[in-house]
């Protein structure tokens, strides 16, 4: 007996220009979930669209999500984080419904469908609407700063703050509710990313608590699942922060239910750490931690000194390698203790080619020979550090670039406190202008691109939960293909295992039916994807990543949902064989340090461990076929 159908997906996803046509040509009402690739879909409102489609059950409803940078047609709309969603009917603009207001996207909703079927049905004439806001800010002529590629501008005149729904309320299945209550009383969601905190960027989080009597256990409670973060914002509030702080209550849950019984803590929370949500305390901390999750997030300003300086930056800062090796924890310390976020970190291993590319601008100084072996004498540490204003903020922390003048100057400065024990390198890297800022850390954590496939069997059954989890890890969908991939394409897409025992079978289960091909791209892709995916071996997977793809949808070894490439060469290399000669930005075989960074014994051990994500151990018993 064939197994049962799984529903169509619910939100088509647009990538392109003709996908774009294609899709606003059908007939019915399309609503379209616009979004920057920084923000992602609006998730909030997935659960919404999915009650109302199957309340209605009607086939003229139609929901889609489309990133604004990758479709011509959607241009003006790029560069704005608000949630927007476009309502088109006969390929026409009929409504448009800005920020996550769920009861105002369900009446948008059913009287739009309602008016299509009039003009289908009886004849009448559509109603066709322009985007007034578009209009508005076409007729503006004042000039606004410039901004970075990457960076989301939020509308001037607003105030937003971070708000966490924490591992014991996500647990607990609570973050829908507290969404909709959330929403329900007039804050506008701008932001939602569930994201699972280490231990070590849990500690970063709360460094201004460090000094508590129970400050581990908060680091361990705050990294022991996932939680969502969220951006938001309220109209008619000058300050959104009070009015967030007396939503959720007091800190303490036994007096938040006394004093405050509405408020989310005292709903949902079970005692002080438990206590389901997190707010910012003031302007201060808001933006820290604004530039902690979000670190591109920038509200739209006037073009002022003033206003420009209150700004979060990005910075990057290197370790060289002898103060790293010895004194690396004093130097984080003292980072974290001058009030910078480090928002991303890594340690690498430079080789003189990627020396000289980095530094090509002091290849001709006297000092440089002696930089480039320094800088290749050992591991490297690189910190994406934000705060506002954090060029001139590190650059001053750092002091002199000469140690004799730092010692003279500033002796209490890091690079007179943080001297090698031989030479006259400083052992600390800061970028001279916000502009030297982006590109070194562009340089240094580049968006990555890998390939990832739904297989066959999780096409039929999981594909709809799939596509939203890569959505809510973060990642932009660069490409998409749905395809049957012939025994002569599964051969060559697996050859490296020609000859395994398990060769023949993983062929043949590859082609008995449809598998979805994607690019998935993000700082850290490859790695990112296969922490997502989770253990070739489902057992293993339910054990070490019970929240992992495999971990939830997996049936065998064989039949392990989910396909990624083992590293970057590997993508490249896949990608081509996919989708052919395509230009992602031209960072797939670029010569960054993700790609060129020297392998360590643990990365060639786990590639030949595991070199696909289909991959069986080659002591393992070759799986009996699957009969579903």
């Amino acid at each position: 007996m064939g197994s049962k159908k799984k529903d169509v997906t619910l939100q088509v996803i647009i990538s392109n220009q003709e996908q774009w046509e294609e899709t606003l040509s059908s007939k019915g009402l399309l609503v379209v979930d616009l979004y920057q690739a920084w923000c992602g879909p609006c998730k909030t409102a997935v659960s919404l669209f999915r009650k109302i489609k199957n309340e209605l059950g009607d086939d003229l409803l139609q929901f889609a999500v489309a990133e604004a940078d990758s479709i011509d047609a959607l241009e003006k709309y790029r560069g704005k984080c608000e949630p927007t969603f476009l309502f088109f009917a006969g390929g026409e603009l009929v409504a448009v419904v800005r920020g996550a207001n769920a009861p105002l996207l369900q009446k948008t909703i059913i009287d739009q469908l309602e008016a299509e079927k009039k003009v289908l049905n009886q004849g009448l004439d559509r109603k066709v609407v322009k985007d007034e806001a578009l209009l508005e800010e076409e007729e503006e002529t004042s000039p606004i700063p410039t901004q970075a590629e990457d960076d989301e501008l939020f509308p001037s005149g607003k105030s937003y703050t971070v708000a966490i729904i924490k591992p014991d309320a996500v647990a607990h299945g609570k973050a829908d509710e507290i969404i909709m209550k959330i929403q329900e009383a007039g804050f506008e969601i701008l932001a939602d990313e569930e994201k699972m905190m280490t231990e070590s960027e849990a500690r970063d989080f709360y460094q201004h608590r460090a000094g508590e009597e129970k400050f581990q256990e908060l680091i361990q409670f705050m990294s022991s699942g996932p939680c969502h973060v969220l951006i938001i914002s309220k109209s008619g509030e000058e300050d959104v922060i009070p009015a967030w702080r007396e939503f959720i209550g007091p800190t303490d849950v036994e007096i938040a239910k006394k004093e405050k019984p509405e408020s989310l803590r005292a709903q949902y929370g079970t005692e002080v750490l438990y206590n389901a949500v997190h707010g910012s305390n003031d302007h201060e901390q808001a933006s820290r931690e604004l530039a902690f999750f979000f670190p591109t997030f920038k509200q739209q300003q006037q073009h002022t000194e003033e206003s420009a300086s209150k700004s979060p930056e990005r910075t990057l800062a290197l370790i060289r390698p002898d103060v790293l090796r010895d004194r690396k924890d004093e130097v984080l310390q003292s980072i974290q203790g001058a009030g910078f976020s480090i928002a991303m970190q890594k340690e690498v291993m430079l080789s003189e080619q990627q020396v000289e590319e980095f530094y090509r601008e002091h290849v001709n100084e006297d000092y440089y020979p002696a930089l480039k072996q320094q800088m290749t004498s050992g591991p490297v540490l690189a910190l994406a550090l934000v705060k506002d204003n954090a060029v001139k903020q590190w650059r001053g922390l750092l002091g002199p670039a000469r140690i004799t003048e730092a010692l003279n100057e500033a002796p209490d400065s890091l690079r007179a406190r943080f001297i090698p024990s031989e030479g006259d390198i400083n052992q600390l890297h800061g970028s001279s202008s916000p502009l030297h800022a982006e590109k070194e850390i562009n340089f240094f954590f580049p968006v990555e691109h890998t390939l990832a496939a739904i297989k066959p069997d999780a096409m039929e059954e999981h594909r709809d939960e799939i596509m939203e989890r890569i959505q809510v890890a973060g990642f932009t969908i660069s490409q998409i293909k749905e395809t049957n991939l012939s025994q002569e394409m599964a051969e060559e897409f697996y050859k490296e295992h020609k000859g395994k025992p398990f060769f023949e079978q993983l062929v043949n289960y590859m082609c008995r039916g449809p598998c979805l091909m994607m690019i998935l791209s993000k700082e850290n892709a490859v790695q990112e994807w296969r922490a997502l995916m989770g253990p070739t071996d489902p057992t293993i997977a339910q054990t070490s990543s019970p929240d992992s793809l495999r971990g939830l949808f997996a049936k065998s070894i064989l039949q392990n949902t989910v396909h990624g490439s083992s590293d970057t060469n590997h993508a490249t290399e896949k990608i081509k064989f996919i989708f052919g000669d395509i230009d992602l930005d031209g960072n797939i075989s670029g010569n960054s340090i993700e790609t060129s960074t020297k392998n360590t014994a643990e990365d060639i051990e786990q590639r030949e461990e595991s070199n696909e994500s289909t991959a069986l151990p080659e002591n393992e018993e070759e799986p009996k076929q699957d009969d579903s």
